[in-house]
C-alpha cells in the first residue's frame, strides 16, 4: 500500500461528523501508528449549509457522493448514510467494485446485504469492515474473528442497543414513565429526535444479532422470520412489580445452535437484580460469548453515541492502512453455509404475566383455569386490588413453558370482557 492515502467520508451525521474531526485531528496520530499519511479529500452529505458540530471543507464537498468516484481518486470510504438501502448500498457497492476499502457502521445495511457485499469485497480483494456496526466502541466482532477464531462459539447473547437500555434503566431510578424518559433520552442524543422506532421495536438489536451469529457460526446471514419484540409496551408498573421480586427488566439479544440449527431472537426479558446482565445500566452495551475452549467471555462498554462508534471506524482504517487483508466474515463467503432455523415454538421459559382486571368474583379462576389448559402452570401470583375504580392488577410468575402454550393461550384473552387489556408478557431469562 502507498504511504499517503486518500479518504472520502460520505454522510455528516452525529457520526459522520465527529468521525470527520477525529480523521482532521489525529493524522499525527495513525501516521506514527502506521506509516502512512492520511488526506481527507471528499466529504458528501445532503446539506452543504446545515449547522454541523464542526466545519467541514466545502471546498471537498458533493452533494452527489456517486461524483466524488468521477472527479477523485480515493483509496478508502467511510459510508455513514445509513440506510439499508439505496445510495447507502448503491455508494458501497460502487467503491468495492473500483477496489476501494470500504468502512462502515452501517447495521441496517450489513444485515440486509452483508452477504452479497462481502463477496464483492473478496472478489476485488479489499476490505469492508463494520466493526462499528455492533456493540458501538466494543471491539466484539474482531474478537470473534481474530481474538477466539480458533474457539468453536455456541452462544452470542446480550444489551445491543444503548437507548433501550438507557430508556428502562432510567425509569426504574427516576420512577418516571416511558413517554417522558424517551424525550429525555431524545434531548441527550441517545434517541433519534424524530423517529426512535428502530431502536425501540427491537429492530436496531436484530440486526446486530444477524450480524453475530453470522460471524460467530460462520453462516451466511439468515433470513429466517424470528421473535423480535421492543420496549415500547413496557409501563413503570411492570419496571415496580419487577423491582419487587428482585428482577430487572433488560431488552436481550440472543443467537445460540440449538441440535445445530439457529435460534436468533430479541425480547424484552426479566433477569436476576445479582447477575452480571441486571447490572448493565445506562447506555452501556455488553455482549457474551460462550464457546470451547475459551468458556465465557464478556465485552462490555458504552454502545450509543458518536464517540465510541468513531473509535470502532479508525479502529477498522488502523487495521487496513496496516496492510490487513481480510475476508469480511473471517472466512471465505463460498465457505459460509447457509443453516435451518430452529422453531420458536419449542422456545422455553417461565414467564411475567400481568392482567388488568375488572375487580369481581370468578375472574382469577378464569384466568388459572385457561393457563391450565394450556399446559401453563402457576409458580406465584400477586393480586392488588383498585377498590375505588373496581379493578385490580394480577400478576402471575409461571413455571417454564413452551412458546406455542402461551401463544396460543394468551390469544384468548382477547374476547374476554372482565379483562381490561391484552396482558403484558414478559419471558424470564432463564
Amino acid at each position: 500500500m502507498k504511504n499517503i492515502i486518500n479518504i472520502a467520508v460520505v454522510g455528516l451525521g452525529q457520526v459522520g461528523i465527529f468521525l470527520l474531526n477525529e480523521l482532521n485531528t489525529k493524522k499525527k496520530d495513525i501516521e506514527l501508528k502506521t506509516g502512512k499519511k492520511i488526506n481527507v479529500v471528499a466529504i458528501s452529505a445532503r446539506s452543504i449549509v446545515k449547522k454541523r458540530r464542526f466545519k467541514v471543507n466545502k471546498k471537498i464537498f458533493y452533494s452527489n457522493p456517486l461524483e466524488i468516484f468521477n472527479k477523485t481518486k480515493i483509496d478508502i470510504l467511510f459510508e455513514a448514510i445509513g440506510l439499508s438501502d439505496g445510495i447507502s448500498k448503491k455508494v458501497v457497492e460502487t467503491a468495492l467494485k473500483k477496489k476501494i476499502h470500504v468502512i462502515t457502521p452501517n447495521k441496517a445495511l450489513i444485515s440486509k446485504h452483508g452477504d452479497y457485499l462481502a463477496k464483492l469485497a473478496e472478489d476485488n480483494q479489499v476490505n469492508l469492515e463494520f466493526e462499528a456496526s455492533v456493540a458501538g466502541g466494543i471491539p466484539i466482532l474482531r474478537t470473534i474473528k481474530e481474538g477466539l477464531a480458533t474457539n468453536k462459539i455456541s452462544k452470542v447473547y446480550g444489551i445491543l442497543n444503548g437507548t433501550s437500555n438507557y430508556i428502562l434503566s432510567e425509569m426504574e431510578s427516576s420512577s418516571d414513565s416511558f413517554a417522558n424518559v424517551l424525550k429525555k433520552a431524545q434531548k441527550f442524543g441517545y434517541a433519534e429526535p424524530g423517529n426512535p422506532k428502530l431502536d425501540l421495536n427491537g429492530s436496531d438489536a436484530f440486526a446486530k444479532v444477524r450480524i453475530l451469529s453470522a460471524l460467530a457460526f460462520n453462516t451466511k446471514i439468515s433470513k429466517h422470520k424470528c421473535l423480535m419484540e421492543g420496549i415500547e409496551k413496557i409501563e413503570l408498573k411492570d419496571i415496580e412489580i419487577a423491582n419487587q421480586l428482585n428482577l430487572r427488566i433488560k431488552l436481550l439479544g440472543i443467537s445460540e445452535l440449538i441440535n445445530n440449527q439457529l435460534f436468533e431472537t430479541v425480547h424484552p426479558c426479566l433477569v436476576n437484580k445479582n447477575s452480571y446482565i441486571g447490572n448493565v445500566g445506562g447506555v452501556m452495551n455488553a455482549v457474551i460469548l460462550e464457546g470451547k475452549p475459551v468458556g465465557e467471555s464478556i465485552l462490555q462498554g458504552e454502545g450509543a453515541g458518536p464517540g465510541p462508534t468513531s473509535s470502532s471506524l479508525l479502529s477498522d482504517l488502523l487495521s487496513i492502512l496496516r496492510g490487513n487483508i481480510k475476508k469480511p466474515f473471517g472466512i471465505p463467503s463460498n465457505k459460509r453455509q447457509s443453516i435451518k432455523c430452529y422453531n420458536v415454538d419449542n422456545y422455553v421459559n417461565s414467564l411475567y404475566l400481568r392482567f388488568e382486571v375488572k375487580d369481581k368474583p370468578g375472574v382469577l379462576s378464569t384466568i388459572t383455569n385457561r393457563l391450565a389448559k394450556y399446559k401453563i402452570s402457576v409458580k406465584r401470583l400477586i393480586q392488588t386490588p383498585d377498590k375505588k375504580n373496581k379493578k385490580a392488577t394480577i400478576v402471575i410468575i409461571t413455571h417454564k413453558t413452551y412458546e406455542l402454550n402461551s401463544k396460543n393461550c394468551l390469544s384468548i384473552f382477547k374476547k374476554d370482557k372482565n379483562i381490561l387489556k391484552y396482558p403484558t408478557l414478559i419471558r424470564i431469562y432463564n
